[in-house]
């Protein structure tokens, strides 16, 4: 039994077909994905909210096992995460209409500098930070250098649940600044120098950051702020 083999008229379709990801919308050129980044809006139509994002709730506005979304918390049409937060992480998250600004914040080639706050295990030495400012090498290869100093821990919002922490082992704050968005990376690097980060508080996206925005609300942007 012979299997027959799509036209070329149907191979052109396929290969052409568009995949909406929020306000960027991606094509499938050759095996490979294109984005192709919608038209700036004009000013006045812009939507910029920055959202401080609860542990444990979804990067989406949907979800079919009922757990908590941003559906939750934001009741504006028309606006996509830039990017994503892990369910497991905290704080800023900009959701936006505007694909320039998307693809501005997101793209790989713009390395925009996001800062992270990780509360980790253990007590880092100066050794260990200068390993993770230079680039640690991980599975998907050596991470880009970073800017990485200890902090005081910073006055938070409780986490529910709270942190479980090893009495006999103290924890320490770390500033992350990245300008590379590889899956759970922060983690992972904190993990490869033998300082697991136990919680992670996404503070600043570009020009972007948390102040004044209480957990499980957000700020909407306007031009001129």
């Amino acid at each position: 039994m012979t299997t027959a083999k799509p036209s070329n008229t149907a191979k052109r379709r396929n290969s052409g077909r568009s995949y909406n990801r929020g306000a960027i919308t991606t094509k499938k050129v050759n095996n490979a994905i294109k984005r192709e980044i919608k038209p700036a809006i004009a000013a006045s139509e812009r939507k910029i909210v920055l959202f401080n994002k609860p542990f444990d709730v979804l990067c989406q506005f949907t979800d079919e096992a009922n757990r908590q979304t941003l559906a939750d918390f934001i009741a504006i049409k028309d606006v996509y995460a830039a990017g994503r937060l892990d369910r497991d992480s905290e704080g800023l998250l900009l959701l936006t209409n505007c694909g320039k600004l998307q693809n501005t914040l997101t793209a790989p080639n713009k390395k925009t500098s996001k800062t992270y706050w990780a509360q980790v295990e253990g007590e880092p030495t100066d050794a260990a930070i200068k390993q993770l400012c230079q680039g640690v090498e991980l599975k998907d290869g050596l991470t880009l250098p970073a800017i990485v100093k200890r902090i005081d821990e910073p006055t938070l919002w409780p986490r529910n649940p709270p942190v479980r922490e090893r009495k006999n082992i103290p924890t320490s704050w770390l500033s992350i600044t990245l300008t590379e968005g590889r899956n759970r990376q922060v983690r992972r690097m904190t993990a490869h120098i033998g300082h697991p980060t136990l919680r992670l508080i996404r503070y600043r996206i570009g020009d972007y950051t948390l102040k004044g925005i209480d957990n499980g609300h957000f700020k909407v942007i306007t031009d001129g702020q």
